[in-house]
């Protein structure tokens, strides 16, 4: 009750509980049961703003998050199977697409685009150690663990510094941990937020950056640059609208992992208690047992296979100390809660459990519901970081004097930073349904052989040009093989139309040695 009517509870009992029973009604009709708390419904609210949220715990989960990744093989593992299935072993995939004024592909161009920023890919951070695809996958696993990253973008010539990329092109990025730009500093006259510096609408116009790491600091050195918006990348974990600092991807299993750990310890500890043999001796009646003079009351006896022990004295039985471990409901449990971590992070719990089992139909559901949600953070990583990466690069790569790069005078200018990005995606569970699956959609025209060739993992531009140098030299070297688009059946090599031509190629189309130039397409 309130302090008023906890002074009239004794003044005039009667008001005080009308007053109460009122005031009872009143919350009961005004809103959702759920909105209000009772004795088993705890109503936790958070009325704080997104980025109070964030100040407040955000330096806490980012840190818990790092033990995990450090100590703890599932959590490991979860990082690890993100990394495989956003980044994947070959890095973002950039397929550039400028056009002709007409529309084409300007297909010597996009390849030109594609080599020169493979060997830019070679070393693209400042420091040289890294490729793109580790340093994307490096990335990718910061933002997850930490909630965010920053990177900033070094172009031109700077001071003290040279651009180690072979190919001359002025644009490095500097890849930072979260620690570089502190929560703590804030300044409201300067409109500073948790280090970043924002305008009136929201947009963020500057970063705060620390010169060293927090924890590489000697003395007293708090120092910090200003770097501008435009040179620098951020790559965040948002949840909420107007939240600037990102929040780990953890942030709402870290209380299951650490459970799921200290379990397993405990059970881990436990089993290995029960693995040693341990005896006892039970005595009957103590004046059945005399110890002779001088004799000690404890006794030791030596176990050996097949033996045959008659030495008890009167009264004396042996007993073996048995243990119910390893416990039965351990991996019930641990898979239990495994579902619920998948849940929280957009995993899935064969992937971080490691358990495979059940059929093709629900193996496959598992992958396309996965596959949703490694597509939705691949758009989430291209958008934060690996397309203004490429565009960026595209900028100075035109200001490039070692090597200029030529463009042809049909480009539309429009388009030449447009670019097809992807990721790794789903795998095959069955190939040959797969295929046939394509093979049908191709048929119906509601896909195409590109579609196809993306959905591998591969750029289609590449593929056919590899295909063509094939076929081109089996038949150079009168090689026949089965997936040759003209096979010769049944012809030997001295038989062999010398025109290489046929009336009917399979499918019954006639092919030539030259390609269709709208193959690539």
């Amino acid at each position: 009750m309130s302090i008023i009517n906890d002074a009239l509870s004794y003044i005039a009992p009667r008001w005080a509980l009308n007053r109460e029973a009122a005031a009872m009604s009143y919350r009961n009709l005004k809103g959702y049961e759920a909105a209000n708390p009772s004795r088993t419904h705890k109503a936790n609210k958070e009325g704080r703003g997104a980025n109070q949220a964030v100040f407040a715990a955000g330096k806490s989960l980012r840190e818990q998050a790092r033990w995990l990744d450090e100590n703890h093989d599932l959590s490991i593992g979860i990082l690890d199977r993100m990394e495989e299935r956003v980044i994947g072993a070959q890095g973002i995939v950039v397929e550039p697409q400028p056009r002709s004024i007409s529309g084409e592909i300007l297909d010597e161009l996009a390849n030109e685009i594609q080599r020169r920023f493979a060997t830019w890919s070679l070393k693209p951070d400042v420091t040289g150690r890294y490729t793109r695809p580790e340093l994307e996958r490096l990335v990718l696993r910061t933002a997850l663990r930490d909630g965010e990253v920053f990177g900033q973008q070094v172009r031109g010539k700077v001071a003290k510094f040279g651009h180690p990329n072979p190919q001359g092109t002025q644009y490095s990025i500097e890849a930072l941990e979260p620690d570089y730009i502190p929560f703590e500093l804030n300044d409201v006259s300067t409109r500073v937020r948790q280090g970043l510096e924002v305008n009136g609408w929201g947009q963020v116009v500057n970063y705060h950056v620390l010169l060293d790491h927090p924890s590489d600091q000697i003395g007293f050195r708090y120092k910090t640059k200003t770097v501008p918006a435009s040179n620098m990348l951020h790559l965040g974990m948002f949840k909420r609208l107007h939240q600037l600092r990102g929040i780990s991807i953890f942030h709402g299993i870290l209380t299951r992992l650490g459970d799921i750990k200290d379990y397993e310890e405990s059970e881990r500890v436990a089993a290995r208690i029960a693995a040693a043999l341990a005896f006892y001796i039970k005595r009957g009646d103590a004046s059945m047992f005399m110890p002779e003079q001088g004799e000690s009351l404890s006794r030791e006896i030596n176990i050996a296979p097949g033996m045959t022990f008659d030495d008890l004295a009167p009264g004396e039985d042996v007993g073996m100390i048995e243990s119910n471990r390893p416990n039965v409901h351990l991996v019930d449990f641990r898979n239990g809660q495994l579902k619920a971590c998948a849940a929280g992070t957009r995993g899935s719990y064969s992937s971080i459990a490691r358990d495979y089992k059940g059929s093709y139909s629900s193996q496959r559901q598992e992958l396309v519901e996965q596959d949703e949600s490694n597509r939705i953070m691949q758009q989430w990583f291209c958008a934060g970081w690996a397309r203004p990466a490429f565009r960026n690069w595209l900028q100075m790569e035109l200001m490039n004097k070692q090597d200029p790069l030529t463009l042809p005078p049909d480009l539309d200018q429009r388009t030449l930073f447009d670019s097809v990005y992807y990721g790794p995606t789903m795998p095959w569970i069955d190939p040959r349904k797969e295929a046939q699956g394509w093979e049908m959609m191709i048929a119906g025209n509601v896909a195409s052989e590109a579609d196809w060739t993306r959905a591998r993992g591969r750029n289609p531009s590449e593929v056919k040009r590899q295909r063509q140098r094939e076929v081109k030299f089996n038949r150079d070297n009168d090689m026949v093989t089965g997936n040759d688009p003209e096979p010769q059946n049944g012809v030997t090599p001295s038989e062999k139309d010398t025109s290489k031509s046929s009336s009917g190629g399979r499918n019954g189309v006639r092919t030539t040695s030259k390609p269709d130039p709208d193959t690539d397409q």
